[in-house]
């Protein structure tokens, strides 16, 4: 279920950071006046080489040493170097979707549109996206919320398929206290976060997250981005088999919302914090659809 797609954003023809807009000073000074402790919480996975990743559109992060001490002893000494001086390099293989990872709003298209309109045909290239990358997504310092609809079912987490629905969301908000506006950052914990990097087959064959009724619930609300402690917000599979990935194309394509997924929510859901202050910078690679990220909460 998706609608279709606007020919230019409520921003206008050249907004290429959709709901990202919403992000005003005013906003950013709100969000930190709330911080009274000073204590940062990091809701990030440590990136590995077992970290998940889904076949067939992702690879397996691999990272090897480029350069070593003894290596570059060894050329540097050729050199006329006297001070023993060892280096250490890396090489790192990856998708911009490793981790805890935001995408950018070019990551996702209905057929040739992307956000704002534009033709994927045009903008998407074998090197990367001409725009909607993630170097256009500003640093994001919000309000941050936690609904945490884990224990639904009467569990530690919920199971695969089962769809968080708008009204669950509405229930989680009412049950924190906590009311969504505009410029927030949602984050949802399924529980599903207690696999990754434990049980990564089963952590990728399927996951509980919201569905397309709920993707359209939160954007109405004005979010900013939507994230989960799975890895890719949505419920899967679809309880629609003929429908793929329609959070995705919603949020990203249709609101300009981001997404936010593999997010570590279970210290927030010990500590019972719903609200907070939030902040995500995002690595500017130029032309990517996406990328990991280290996000705090602030309090």
């Amino acid at each position: 279920m998706t609608c279709c797609v606007h020919d230019h954003s409520r921003w206008g023809a050249a907004d290429q950071i959709g709901a990202a807009n919403l992000l005003t000073p005013e906003k950013r000074l709100a969000a930190l006046r709330t911080v009274t402790q000073g204590r940062i919480i990091d809701v990030s996975h440590e990136i590995a080489m077992n970290a998940p990743f889904m076949m067939p559109n992702q690879t397996p992060y691999l990272m090897s040493l480029w350069t070593n001490w003894r290596d570059s002893m060894r050329r540097r000494r050729k050199l006329g170097a006297t001070n023993e001086v060892g280096v250490n390099i890396e090489r790192m293989e990856m998708t911009a979707h490793v981790g805890t990872h935001i995408d950018a709003l070019g990551h996702f298209s209905i057929g040739d549109r992307l956000y704002n309109g534009l033709s994927a045909e045009e903008e998407v290239t074998d090197w990367g996206l001409n725009r909607l990358g993630i170097e256009q997504v500003p640093p994001m310092v919000t309000r941050g919320i936690m609904l945490d609809v884990a224990g639904l079912d009467g569990g530690t987490h919920l199971e695969p398929g089962r769809v968080v629905s708008t009204e669950d969301l509405q229930r989680a908000c009412e049950a924190a206290g906590v009311t969504i506006e505009p410029g927030d950052i949602v984050m949802i914990r399924t529980g599903w976060g207690r696999l990754f990097g434990i049980d990564n087959a089963r952590y990728v064959a399927g996951e509980p997250g919201i569905d397309v009724l709920g993707a359209h619930w939160l954007s109405e609300q004005g979010v900013v981005a939507v994230g989960s402690d799975n890895m890719a917000v949505e419920v899967l599979p679809n309880p629609n088999k003929a429908i793929s990935m329609p959070v995705h194309q919603h949020l990203l394509v249709e609101a300009g919302v981001y997404i936010i997924e593999n997010l570590a929510l279970e210290e927030l859901a010990r500590e019972r914090l719903h609200s907070f202050c939030f902040v995500l910078l995002a690595t500017k690679y130029r032309g990517a659809t996406g990328c990991p990220v280290r996000p705090i909460a602030m309090i």
